[in-house]
């Protein structure tokens, strides 16, 4: 019997409000960095599919993340990835105004629709402050993607969480089913719905049922299990560009500690609900904010982006409507695996095709092909595959031929992460002769889509406990590519030897980049090569079964109806 979507609800419900400073809308529209852009274009992109109500806003980033080419020294470059929201979008009519440093900054918007299978639209409204009147300085707040210093998160924190409160006002939206922050980036939102609650009662003193008030129209997501990954700001920065209201405010939240702003603490203590993006983040999340109840809902994908065309064929003939109900990915369990490889091999080569008029490197359609792309961190570790090259040369000698793809940006001001590349080519240039290492510059959300599906396995080595979720494996399940994995994120989830794909390591307890390397050779040179090559169909049902097990249940469809029943709906659980 074929499957429905669950119900949209009735066109009368209210709209979920989601706030995020970075959307991965297209890939050429350069409004994200990475993971947390993406999965927020994700949870529009399956809302719209589901018929769910909602809005969202972030910022145009005039001027993006970052362009980057890398030299043949393997040192990054960037430059700025300007576009031009008017060829677009669609101008909003109303514009509001900001406070900073006591000078009224004003604030347009762009709107464009997220259209789901069904034809429902999500609207996106995107925050600019080049507008006539706003000074130079102030004409840039949006223009830069996490760029500039303190000073200029803080403003743009600014815009997006009661910018864009003031902005859905003026709207007309003010009956809102739930403020959900992606993040702390937009938790100053809670302070704008603070002093529309005392505006309300007619006071301007804060008082708990004020609070109370907000607490009832927030939910909140943590992305970040690293310690400074949370934004924090001096309390003198906030008096000195926000004013002595909003301090007076925030102290009367008792969120300021011992002289900072931590914004994630903000939202936390002013959301009825709270989460962490996978089971086991979840645990290191009330390790780091202790005294808060943070629940865990584990993100997820959303198939149609991210399914190559191949791979759509196939699952449009043998499951027919797992657009709309990705949970029927658990049939291809049955998918004949002749056919499977046949539109794994034309999605490879796709990649192939890609990788050689990007590089000039013709990759072997006929090799392993290891895949790794993610914004390049240090504890990611993007060099842990070549940290020995003479034992990659013995794999590769005695297991069977590989060949690699790695993509992924350092973030400018990030000169370790930049070292990082730089250690990459180097091993590269190492190898030349023994195997093929190709980098492809510029990672976005189309290269990533090509990786994703044309790879033959997907490496991740994050330093365990510090990669929150990671959703490019999720990506690579759904197209039939098995993981090779340390225990961490989603992958504790995910992961079931030697069916859905191999652990690294034996535990999610931190270990040493050697142990970890040393299990990384071992499980390549002896379990994940020699498979390939010579028990191709028992590599082929592991393919299978990533989609079946993995597929039906990564997916950003049951990520929203997790968020939609247990965040929107939902009152205080505390």
């Amino acid at each position: 019997m074929t499957e429905t979507p669950a119900p949209g609800p009735a066109a009368h419900t209210p709209p979920v409000a989601y706030f995020s400073m970075e959307i991965g809308l297209e890939g050429d529209i350069p409004t994200y960095s990475g993971g947390l852009g993406v999965l927020a274009g994700d949870t529009l992109r399956a809302a719209a599919d589901m018929g769910l109500p909602m809005v969202a806003v972030t910022l145009a980033h005039r001027k993006g993340y970052f362009k980057q080419w890398i030299d043949a020294d393997g040192q990054q470059h960037e430059q700025d990835e300007e576009w031009d929201p008017e060829a677009r979008m669609e101008r909003v009519g109303p514009t509001v105004t900001v406070e900073l440093q006591g000078t009224p900054v004003t604030v347009g918007a762009w709107c464009t629709e997220v259209r789901g299978s069904t034809g429902h639209p999500v609207r996106v409204f995107l925050l600019d402050t080049r507008q006539p009147g706003n000074t130079p300085e102030h004409q840039a707040l949006t223009d830069h993607l996490y760029g500039g210093d303190l000073r200029y998160r803080l403003a743009q924190e600014l815009v997006l969480g009661v910018g864009g409160i003031r902005l859905l006002r003026a709207l007309g939206i003010h009956n809102v089913q739930a403020f959900h922050m992606n993040e702390g980036h937009s938790a100053l939102l809670t302070l704008a719905l603070l002093e529309e609650t005392l505006a309300v009662e007619g006071t301007t003193e804060v008082n708990q049922t004020a609070i109370e008030r907000v607490r009832q129209q927030c939910v909140f997501t943590t992305h970040t299990p690293v310690p400074a990954g949370h934004d924090k700001f001096d309390t003198n920065l906030v008096r000195e560009q926000l004013g002595d209201r909003t301090v007076q405010l925030l102290e009367a939240c008792h969120v300021i500690e011992e002289g900072t702003l931590n914004m994630t603490r903000l939202a936390l203590l002013l959301s009825r609900s709270s989460n962490a993006v996978a089971f086991r983040h979840g645990q290191v999340s009330r390790e780091m904010f202790p005294g808060f109840r943070i629940g865990q809902i584990t993100n997820g994908a959303h198939a149609p982006t991210w399914v190559a065309p191949p791979m759509q064929e196939l699952f449009d003939h043998h499951i027919p409507g797992w657009r709309l109900v990705p949970a029927t990915f658990r049939h291809a369990i049955g998918l004949p695996l002749a056919e499977l490889r046949r539109a794994h091999s034309a999605s490879k080569q796709l990649m192939i095709d890609y990788i050689r008029e990007r590089t000039g490197v013709a990759l072997d359609p006929a090799i392993l092909t290891v895949g790794f792309a993610r914004r390049v961190a240090r504890y990611k570790r993007p060099e842990l595959l070549f940290r020995d090259v003479e034992r990659l040369k013995t794999i590769a000698r005695s297991s069977g031929p590989l060949q690699v793809v790695i993509s992924g940006k350092a973030h400018p001001a990030d000169e370790w992460a930049k070292s990082l590349i730089r250690q990459v080519r180097e091993a590269a240039r190492t190898l030349d002769g023994a195997l093929q290492v190709v980098w492809v510059e510029d990672y976005n959300m189309d290269v990533a889509k090509l990786l994703v599906s044309g790879v033959d396995l997907w490496l991740n080595n994050p330093q365990r406990p510090l990669e929150a979720s990671g959703t490019s494996g999720m990506k690579a399940a759904m197209n039939g590519i098995p993981s090779l994995s340390t225990l961490d994120g989603w992958w504790v989830e995910g992961h079931v030897e030697g069916i859905t794909g191999w652990a690294i390591g034996r535990d999610w307890e931190p270990a040493a980049d050697a142990a970890d390397a040393d299990a990384l050779y071992n499980k390549l040179e002896l379990t994940v090569v020699p498979t390939f090559y010579r028990q191709p169909e028992v590599y082929s049902e592991i393919m299978r079964a990533s989609i079946s097990l993995n597929g039906s249940f990564f997916n950003a469809q049951r990520m929203v109806m997790q968020y939609q029943r247990e965040m929107y709906e939902a009152r205080d659980r505390a």
